[in-house]
């Protein structure tokens, strides 16, 4: 995933840029760069392949200084990872640009600019728009009047930054479908792609709004829409921004990363939504082509993403119609697999190094299916690489052993792909993707009811979780955080099964927690806890349409959420209450006994 820094200043800031890069490796990438204004007034630039530390070398073996420029981290979208791909891109030494996001119309574009005598030097879709600018500056001769143009002729999602050396001193940013904030300082002004990158610098950001245009100088911070009208922004004061791998206020890293999901979710979907659907290009080049001729989709993984792929088995059925297949990669690396016709190979791992998984992936490639698709959080890794098609969960640095925003992450991208394949009805969809960091807000907000409810499972030894539908997933995923955290057995079931053999175990000392949103199974389930409650079992509900006067059934009210997205919204609550059973037990929270974070041996 890209990351964007820029910043004006009455000083030398190419050091500035490269910490800012430092601070945004988290977010995946595969080359770097950053072009500045020198004393002259004209572009110097440095790129390199790979990580940021090689970028830093050869500014450490440059002359490179100036006080107006940008920087980037690049993930590879449109051509492979090298330096001719890498950002900054330039066009005549005149302008240079850094951009986020995918250009759906570049290829037309790339063809009116080679009539026109523009000349490639890369494979990106961004050196369309670098080329673009340079276009309608010779019409405009205004480097706002050239961007706003520019922007009108685009389709995708994208923020950019912006410099030239018409126009000295000063930093044009755009934000359109991928988040760009500006950041306010003493005698300096700043873009970036997260705070984080500026948060030694300043505290206080403006946060741009869709279809914004910053024109900034290191004195001054102008914004229009995209129309060319002037308008204001409120300006933010963080009164903390720390490192994302420190635990800050937090006392685990758990349970930082279960407050980090908002924002983990903002940063999955950035650049990749667009007009109520999911972009073309969101899984690669050519996925578009590739999944019009997907008629089965085969998921691989294990732990928490096995459980993830189960929750988008239901989606990719019953909202694109296509027959999906989930298995258990230390399972199907030692059978005779049956291939299915034009079958779509997807692996699910956070690490991407997931020994199993990376096995059952290569042989996979061995077996005759259409492709393979890696679903990922880490940039690089030998799932990844070894993928014909990839897609960065984008959740950042998880540290915690047992996975909270890294799951709900591959959770968001199963949907984004459900409707990728289906096409039919994205928009309510969409609008349901868009609510999702307000509702997990809503859910962190039941954290004090979690804790003091957590006090009642602490002397137990063993627990149910029942959910049905998508749901049972969520259950089954419930059951093995609070094994992995508090070493409590639990279980996890679809409610329908109770009376196939578990209601043997009901008694007065085992709880039994309940998934419920308001969904066509909802009668079903309530029926089934009705069947807990007739052998003296005790009955915790999640749940946004229930009441009870039954002193044994406890109800924990949700917000109302739509049925498609509700797995994701109450995968949290039960991280919640996992980890504050543990931490009442006094369990390594971080770090359970026995379980690391990337499983890389069979």
């Amino acid at each position: 995933m890209c990351g964007i820094v820029g910043a004006v200043s009455d000083r030398n800031i190419e050091r500035v840029l490269l910490e800012g890069l430092k601070r945004l490796e988290y977010r995946g990438y595969d080359s770097a760069g950053l072009a500045v204004l020198d004393s002259k007034k004209q572009i110097e630039r440095l790129r390199a392949q790979g990580k940021v530390k090689q970028l830093e070398d050869l500014l450490n073996q440059s002359t490179l200084h100036g006080d107006t420029g940008i920087a980037h981290t690049r993930w590879a979208t449109h051509g492979i990872p090298c330096e001719a791909n890498a950002h900054p891109l330039i066009s005549n030494n005149e302008f240079v640009l850094v951009h986020n996001g995918i250009i759906e119309n570049h290829e037309t574009l790339r063809e009116m600019l080679l009539e026109k005598g523009y000349q490639f030097t890369s494979e990106t879709d961004t050196e369309t728009i670098v080329h673009l600018l340079h276009y309608f500056y010779q019409q405009k001769k205004d480097l706002l009047a050239a961007t706003l143009a520019t922007v009108a002729k685009l389709e995708g999602a994208y923020a950019l930054g912006i410099v030239s050396s018409h126009a000295p001193g000063r930093l044009i940013g755009v934000r359109h479908g991928a988040p760009l904030i500006v950041g306010k300082g003493e005698g300096a002004n700043y873009i970036a792609s997260d705070t984080l990158a500026l948060n030694k610098h300043t505290k206080d950001f403006y946060y741009l709004e869709e279809g914004d245009v910053v024109d900034l100088t290191r004195d001054s911070i102008a914004i229009y829409t995209a129309e060319g009208k002037k308008v204001e922004r409120k300006l933010h004061t963080l009164e903390s921004n720390v490192d994302i791998a420190d635990r800050g206020e937090h006392r685990h890293y758990m349970i930082k990363e279960i407050n980090e999901q908002g924002r983990a979710i903002v940063a999955n979907l950035e650049g990749r939504l667009g007009n109520g659907r999911v972009l073309d290009s969101a899984f690669g080049l050519h996925s578009k082509e590739l999944f019009s001729k997907a008629k089965h989709i085969q998921f691989i993984a294990c732990g928490t993403s096995f459980h993830a792929a189960m929750v988008a088995k239901y989606w990719i059925e019953s909202l694109a119609g296509i027959p999906c297949s989930v298995e258990i990669a230390s399972e199907f690396r030692y059978r005779n697999a049956v291939v299915q016709p034009d079958s779509l190979f997807v692996t699910l791992s956070q690490s991407g190094e997931t020994a199993d998984t990376l096995a059952a992936l290569r042989l996979a490639k061995k077996s005759g299916y259409l492709s393979t698709l890696a679903i990922c959080n880490v940039p690089h890794s030998s799932i990844v690489r070894e993928s014909d098609f990839n897609f960065m969960t984008r959740a950042g640095m998880e540290i915690g052993v047992a996975s909270t925003k890294a799951f709900t992450a591959q959770l968001v991208a199963l949907l984004m792909l459900t409707l990728s394949l289906g096409r039919k009805n994205e928009q309510p969809i969409v609008n349901e993707l868009l609510r999702l960091p307000k509702l997990i807000e809503q859910v962190i907000g039941l954290n004090p009811l979690i804790a003091k409810l957590a006090e009642r499972f602490v002397d137990k030894e063993h627990m149910l979780f029942l959910g049905r539908g998508a749901l049972y997933p969520i259950a089954l995923e419930g059951a093995l955080k609070m094994k992995e955290l508090s070493y409590i057995h639990a279980e996890g079931y679809p409610a329908g099964e109770l009376k196939h053999g578990p209601l043997a175990l009901v008694d007065k000392n085992m709880p039994v927690i309940a998934v419920m949103p308001n969904n066509e199974l909802l009668e079903k389930i309530k029926s089934n806890l009705q069947e807990v409650r007739a052998r003296g079992g005790e009955l915790y509900v999640f749940t946004d349409n229930m009441q009870s006067k039954d002193e044994g059934i406890h109800i924990i009210q949700m917000p109302t959420v739509d049925p498609v997205i509700a797995p994701i919204v109450y995968s949290v609550p039960l991280q919640l209450l996992a980890y504050h059973v543990a931490v009442l037990k006094g369990t390594d929270v971080d770090q359970p006994r026995n379980l690391a974070k990337s499983v890389t041996v069979e």
